[in-house]
């Protein structure tokens, strides 16, 4: 094995945010903090796709489902550039995630490739025989035009002179689907000019898709899911992993019990995240048919980010999607008032979601790339 261009070194997490002076990792983890933030600003200009210190040192941490590895390089004391592999442990166990991340100022000396070829080896030395990663673009370009390259889905483009796709396509990955990064400003009661839903607006939205509900109550909770809701919604959270589309992308079933459901939901408390959730059941039969969950954070008071939202294939047609977002737009409104934007994500094939938000107002912010690679001799399935 070739020696590295680089020191490549990992970052160990700290006890807490609070261990400077008592954790030696701390003041490291905080370094890479600042690198992260700066990493965010320099793709998109603010920090709204960034996470608090506190989400990522929970997010990070090693769990019964996940195991993550995180990596930096410094060049002249200073951290230039970052790295993360993440390893599923109950599904998915031929897969890795990995990303390589490089400051602008320090491009074009190899450091990325470095740091790529380091977390392929380590998800080989894993037995991961499918690599993925994601490239970021924010909408500065024109989708239909000439110069881009499309995902194996046909649905969705990224600019093909972006360095990061230069960068995925020369490793050999294949771009095999497209988010689209949308963004929703919300008015303020004074604010009768921004482009947002007012509550006239839901109104007309909520009256035409209750017409075709009525075998559906809605449901809403913060923070924790009531014990009679919380096998039904494991069945829910399964289903993300089956039936949100997800291009060709190798992604095997996910199985979530109570325990998992509750796993999540005490991660994003100890994160300092808030949750509100939204969610419809089949009068009939009082099966969860739907729901939606919006995550709120103390660092970013202005913001608000959608996380699942999934209505069960065999509920589909019946407005719930927009029914379960509008009662979630309402208690964000509610219970945080000083929210004035919601970011969310969307296959770019999923016309059904994506025409839900463009009525409630939402406008493209950017574009995710979905790339995969199989190791020599390995297919990929879905």
């Amino acid at each position: 094995m070739t020696t590295p261009p680089y020191l490549i070194e990992p970052l160990s997490l700290p006890a807490s945010l609070d261990a400077a002076g008592v954790d030696a990792g701390a003041a490291e983890f905080q370094e890479f903090m600042a690198l992260s933030d700066e990493l965010v600003l320099q793709m998109w200009g603010n920090l709204d796709r960034a996470t608090s210190p506190a989400a990522r040192l929970q997010f990070w941490r090693d769990s019964p489902y996940t195991r993550v590895r995180l990596f930096f390089v410094r060049l002249d004391g200073r951290m230039v550039a970052s790295s993360w592999v993440r390893f599923e442990l109950q599904e998915n166990l031929s897969s890795a995630l990995l990303h390589v991340n490089v400051l602008d100022a320090f491009t074009g000396r190899g450091i990325g490739r470095a740091l790529l070829e380091h977390a392929e080896a380590l998800a080989a030395a894993d037995g991961r025989t499918i690599l993925q990663t994601f490239t970021e673009h924010p909408a500065d370009f024109d989708v239909d035009g000439p110069n881009v390259i499309r995902p194996a889905t046909g649905t969705g483009a990224l600019p093909a002179s972006a360095p990061g796709v230069r960068f995925a396509g020369q490793a050999g990955y294949r771009l095999e689907q497209v988010e689209r990064f949308s963004s929703l400003d919300l008015p303020n009661s004074a604010d009768h000019n921004t482009a947002g839903p007012n509550s006239a607006d839901l109104d007309v939205l909520e009256r035409d898709a209750l017409a075709h509900a009525g075998d559906y109550e809605l449901l809403h909770w913060r923070d924790s899911c009531p014990e009679e809701h919380a096998a039904q919604l494991a069945v829910l959270m399964s289903r993300m992993s089956t039936d949100a589309p997800s291009g060709a992308l190798s992604y095997e079933p996910e199985a979530w019990d109570i325990a998992r459901v509750r796993h999540a939901e005490d991660t994003w408390r100890r994160a300092g995240q808030s949750s509100l959730v939204a969610a419809a059941r089949h009068r009939a039969t009082g099966e969860l048919a739907a729901y939606t969950v919006l995550q709120t954070e103390p660092d970013k008071p202005w913001l608000a980010s959608q996380d699942d939202t999934l209505v069960a294939a065999s509920h589909r047609g019946h407005r719930l999607g927009m029914l379960i977002k509008i009662l979630n737009l309402r208690q964000l409104r509610e219970h945080y008032p000083a929210v004035r934007r919601v970011l969310t994500y969307n296959a770019a094939e999923n016309d059904h979601m994506l025409s839900i938000n463009i009525a409630l107002g939402f406008k493209p912010a950017g574009y995710d790339g979905e790339w995969q690679r199989a190791a020599a001799g390995h297919g990929t399935r879905n």
